[in-house]
């Protein structure tokens, strides 16, 4: 077997993010309340990595915390080895809401304002660069149409187009598809990954859906209820929307919930689906 210099390896294994032993709380009006305890993990380059657990898990806040947004109160979050002390222009978010883009701007310059706004290009270039990650999300012929014309599932798409279009190093995505309807968040997690297997971007993905945590990510990170602690880590990669529904992806779901629920019964016993919902251990559903 032909061996693989030590330096190739190197850049083949070097984690792009490292969650290291982080602890978040938040304030409330009567106490202080820790939303993770000590967890940690790596996010590797071209991952898609989920961060998956019930609601209150602090998936969201974990999230926020890597884009810079929140201070840990232990451990350490560190980009390319560099510790993260605030926002930047190598992380983007894109949030579940949908009014996330001006309205007085066309959809080209919603996608042309971060980088205009951080200058990392001139109106020129910005344009079209803005043009070109349009055509990816195949909005190209929209770029003249404002927000109030477009569908929740367009809107959506222009907010990632104008994320890539920073071509930031990790890509955050909070429950970026939750408020959508089934058939058009079917078909924001084909177009999503349609899009990183032409790109190849890096994705932090939080989600509380199982089935989307399975088909979006090749790596799942599993929290536990409050405050989140680290349950598992699970490959996932090879299922995809083309695997929905055979038996390997039927007994990954049923594995995923008994971990994150020991103690309630499995998926798909008891009920109609409802694929979306909060996971909560008296009330779990799912539509595959």
């Amino acid at each position: 077997m032909r061996s693989v210099p030590a330096s190739a390896a190197a850049v083949t294994t070097a984690p792009l993010l490292q969650v290291d032993g982080v602890s978040l709380e938040y304030r409330t009006a009567r106490s202080v309340v820790r939303a993770t305890h000590r967890v940690g993990f790596d996010v590797l380059p071209g991952d898609r990595f989920v961060l998956l657990g019930p609601s209150g898990c602090g998936k969201s806040t974990l999230l926020k915390a890597v884009a810079g947004f929140l201070t840990p109160r232990d451990g350490e979050i560190r980009l390319e080895g560099k510790p993260v002390h605030g926002p930047g222009p190598d992380r983007i978010v894109v949030f579940q809401e949908f009014d996330q883009l001006p309205p007085w701007k066309t959809v080209k310059q919603n996608v042309m304002f971060p980088l205009l706004a951080s200058r990392t290009l001139g109106r020129r270039e910005a344009a079209e660069r803005a043009l070109h990650y349009l055509d990816k999300v195949g909005l190209a012929a929209f770029a003249d149409a404002y927000p109030h014309t477009l569908s929740g599932g367009m809107k959506q798409r222009v907010a990632i187009a104008r994320a890539l279009a920073m071509q930031p190093k990790i890509l955050l995505m909070d429950e970026p598809f939750a408020a959508l309807d089934a058939l058009t968040r079917r078909r924001m997690q084909e177009e999503l990954l349609a899009l990183w297997e032409e790109v190849r971007f890096t994705l932090l993905f939080v989600t509380h859906s199982i089935e989307e945590a399975v088909v979006i990510g090749n790596r799942v990170l599993l929290l536990s209820p409050h405050p989140g602690r680290v349950r598992a880590e699970l490959d996932t990669a090879g299922f995809g929307l083309a695997g929905l529904g055979s038996s390997r992806f039927q007994a990954t779901v049923q594995r995923i919930h008994h971990l994150l629920f020991p103690d309630s019964p499995p998926p798909g016993q008891g009920g109609e689906g409802a694929e979306g919902r909060t996971l909560s251990p008296t009330d779990l559903r799912f539509a595959i």
